[in-house]
């Protein structure tokens, strides 16, 4: 049997020793999902949409810019998938799209200005809520389109207003 001096000895050694030990290295922190953000339209007359959307992004310390999709578009599903994966976060890491749908937001479109022949629809948003010159349209279809529509998108977002 350990004598009680050995025991507590022991004991003590076994303490600081656990204490002593590093700590384990936390696991990094989890992605926090996609910096490029989709942000439904509100309902109501698109150009004060537009212009409060503006308003929030840039108060976030994002570039504003209106997208016009539609559920049946390739292109433009191809380009969501890409997005939630993170794949265009780091050529656009602060952009917020405020969202459209052709099929459902026709009437809202075509009065301020951002109705387009093609989809998917980029268009820069002016001051005053209208899209103005600054857009693409169209894309090709299958996985390449983000790829196709990446370079275009740089160009009219880095373009002088």
């Amino acid at each position: 049997m350990l004598s009680a001096t050995l025991r507590t000895s022991v004991l003590l050694i076994l303490l600081f020793a656990c204490e002593a030990a590093p700590s384990p290295t936390p696991p990094p922190a989890a992605p926090s999902g996609p910096q490029l953000r989709f942000v439904p339209a509100a309902e109501g007359e698109l150009t004060a949409v537009v212009r409060t959307f503006m308003a929030e992004a840039r108060a976030e310390e994002r570039t504003p810019l209106v997208y016009v999709g539609a559920t049946w578009c390739e292109p433009c599903q191809y380009f969501h998938q890409a997005a939630e994966r993170g794949e265009l976060d780091e050529e656009l890491p602060r952009l917020a799209l405020l969202e459209l749908d052709l099929d459902q937001d026709g009437e809202r479109l075509e009065a301020a200005g951002c109705r387009s022949q093609m989809i998917p629809l980029f268009a820069v948003p002016g001051e005053d809520g209208r899209c103005t010159d600054r857009r693409i349209q169209g894309s090709i279809h299958g996985p390449g389109s983000p790829a196709q529509i990446l370079p275009r998108l740089l160009e009219i977002l880095n373009a002088p207003p």
